[in-house]
């Protein structure tokens, strides 16, 4: 269906290209996309226009460019998409847009991506015509082995009691955004990924961050997931976790790693270290908080055995890390990390800690540089009195940054006490479900 752009929408410019990077235009600033797929590409792209559209409470005119051509489109703030008929005048075509950087430059960053619907490509097909059209039989003949699938029916709100007393309804565009996140979720990737959870001040939200990413991926990607305590200073993992049958830590494990890098070593016998949460499903490496720190010292050569050690029998690592940022043993476990992820709360200081963190990073050496630009930062609301501007005064606040920028709402659950995903409340499950598709974007 067609419909005509009014002259008082926004004009949005989007460019997709082969490789999986683009980027879109909005208000005259462009947000660079890298993605690896140009599928991927152009998802992320409409997640920068729905959320555009959202904003500003209407319609949005976008002029959409991919390999296949160009196409006008409406993109409605409810995730629609709609092919349009008419425009307001386009700027000027000798109007520029301004120069995209390399995605190896240090200097690239990317705005966060919100959670939208998943959109179906919105560039046009191939223009009937082309030089070689099919045969008859090629064009008539439908391949036996493909089979379209739609939607299955609503699960939420009254869309879902209509289904379940037999009308297919399908989902809302709210829902079909968290089945995108489910599956973003639940991927299995060939190789194991490691997560480091950081920033350099106390009570930033590195451990709940930490236990609720692995309980998403746990919850929704099944088994395989291991939450490790990499800190020389009290680590609080253990007491915000549930504790398996003994008191075993990190340290008991160290004497037995040449056995489990070992040809007869197995899964089971790494029971007698790690401690099972029976509700979500993953594993946790515990440090020892009782003792001081130099009693319990890990050195990097430590921190590489028990990385081998998780990596070959678990498929993504996530690691809850101190605040000193110049201990071998945190920078050790940089090395090691395939996508970083910053805590912060609403505190300036927790805000600024994290930024200059990133900041640093950036500056350590090229691969460092790297993670920092595709960090992506969850602001907890920690303190329940803190107000919706501020949440979004530090998540502007780290726009350029990073890769990707999510909000947690504040939840009694998080507060104190042991952490499980299904004790929070429902929309901060959905929060925490988002944080997670962030970051499996990332790998």
């Amino acid at each position: 269906m067609s419909v005509g752009a009014a002259p008082g929408w926004d004009r949005v410019h989007a460019v997709v290209r082969e490789d999986g990077s683009g980027e879109v235009h909005i208000g005259g600033i462009p947000y660079p996309v890298y993605m690896t797929t140009v599928g991927q590409a152009r998802s992320e792209v409409m997640r920068h226009v729905v959320e555009h559209a959202a904003a500003v409470g209407q319609p949005v005119a976008v002029s959409a460019s991919g390999p296949e051509g160009t196409s006008e489109l409406v993109v409605h703030p409810n995730g629609d998409v709609q092919q349009a008929v008419a425009f307001p005048p386009a700027a000027p075509a000798d109007t520029p847009f301004p120069p995209m950087p390399d995605p190896r430059s240090p200097a690239v960053s990317q705005g966060p991506a919100v959670p939208s619907p998943v959109i179906g490509n919105p560039f046009p097909p191939q223009p009937a015509g082309s030089a070689h059209p099919p045969s008859a039989p090629e064009r008539d003949r439908r391949s036996f082995l493909v089979e379209e699938r739609g939607d299955d029916p609503a699960r939420h709100g009254m869309r879902g009691v209509l289904s379940r007393i037999g009308v297919h309804v399908p989902p809302s565009a709210e829902e079909r955004a968290e089945r995108a996140d489910e599956a973003a979720v639940a991927q299995h990737w060939p190789g194991p990924r490691t997560v480091a959870v950081v920033n350099g001040k106390g009570g930033a939200g590195k451990t709940p961050g930490t236990v609720l990413l692995s309980s998403v991926f746990a919850a929704h990607g099944g088994s395989g997931v291991v939450a490790w305590d990499n800190n020389q200073t009290r680590g609080t993992l253990g007491w915000r976790t549930e504790q398996g049958m003994h008191d075993a830590t990190l340290h008991d494990l160290l004497p037995q790693i040449d056995h489990f890098l070992g040809p007869t070593a197995q899964l089971a016998d790494l029971a007698w270290y790690i401690h099972h949460q029976s509700r979500d499903r993953f594993d946790v490496l515990r440090s020892k908080p009782m003792v001081l720190a130099d009693e319990q010292r890990i050195s990097s050569a430590d921190v590489d055995a028990i990385h081998a050690v998780l990596s070959k029998y678990y498929r993504l690592i996530f690691i809850d890390s101190g605040n000193d940022e110049s201990d071998p043993m945190w920078l050790r476990m940089i090395d090691h990390t395939d996508q970083l992820v910053v805590a912060t709360t609403t505190r300036d200081d927790h805000a600024e800690a994290g930024a200059l963190l990133l900041e640093a990073l950036a500056a350590r050496d090229p691969r460092s540089a790297e993670l920092a630009r595709g960090a992506v930062v969850l602001v907890s609301q920690a303190d329940p009195k803190a107000t919706p501007a501020e949440m979004r005064k530090v998540a502007r606040g780290y726009r350029s940054l990073a890769r990707e920028v999510v909000t947690v709402p504040f939840d009694p659950g998080m507060v104190d006490g042991r952490l499980s995903l299904r004790s929070l409340r429902p929309a901060t499950q959905r929060a925490w479900l988002a944080a997670g598709a962030a970051v499996a974007r990332g790998f």
